[in-house]
């Protein structure tokens, strides 16, 4: 069973509809410089909705480059499952998150020497864009990521989208993917058919073997 997360949620509408598409984990971005920043608040107002009706949805916090306390501070206040380090965070402040987060790596890394996991997911792996953290729509070296897949269980980012998902599920064989702007009608505003096609071609391709 490949694992979908859709990642970026910036309202309840768009979570209810994530979860109708079928989604396994939402992701929340509290980036600043991101389209898709949410604020600590409004992302807690959600999260009580979900923890209430959807106990089953992992929420994931995306964070790029924040204090270990304030990391902690929303994730406790948000009720959050995962904490996603998409920024230059070293490996003792992964270790201080630790076992609540995972490494978002721009590019195959040559290691992870110092971001080790035990559970899943182990790792995201996203494009590598010079100076964007996430979200870009460009889609990583699948080939390199497949070899990687042989070994871990990641989340395969950057790029996907309902058209090209399938192939991607199909070349790397990931644990699961990550979507943000592939299933958006506008920067940062889900599309509830997008979701629910983009759903759909993950979950065709494990129905056909891959």
């Amino acid at each position: 069973m490949t694992i979908v997360k859709i990642c970026g949620i910036k309202t309840l509408k768009d979570a209810l509809a994530a979860i109708a598409a079928g989604a396994d984990y939402l992701g929340f971005n509290f980036y600043p410089k991101s389209v898709r920043f949410i604020e600590k608040s409004a992302c807690a107002e959600i999260t009580s909705v979900l923890k209430r009706e959807h106990p089953q949805i992992k929420l994931v916090g995306v964070f790029v480059n924040s204090s270990v306390e304030e990391a902690k501070d929303i994730l406790a206040t948000c009720s959050l499952n995962l904490a996603q380090l998409h920024g230059d965070e070293t490996p003792e402040i992964f270790a201080q998150l630790a076992p609540y987060a995972f490494r978002a790596f721009r590019g195959i890394p040559e290691s992870n020497a110092g971001y080790e996991r035990n559970e899943v997911p182990v790792m995201l792996i996203d494009a590598a864009v010079k100076g964007v953290y996430g979200g870009s729509g460009v889609t990583a070296d699948w080939t390199a990521a497949a070899e990687l897949a042989k070994k871990y269980p990641f989340l395969l980012a950057g790029g996907l989208t309902p058209d090209n998902v399938a192939d991607a599920v199909r070349q790397v064989q990931p644990w699961g993917v990550d979507v943000a702007s592939g299933v958006e009608s506008a920067p940062g505003e889900k599309d509830a058919e997008k979701m629910s096609a983009f759903v759909k071609a993950v979950k065709q391709t494990m129905d056909n073997g891959r």
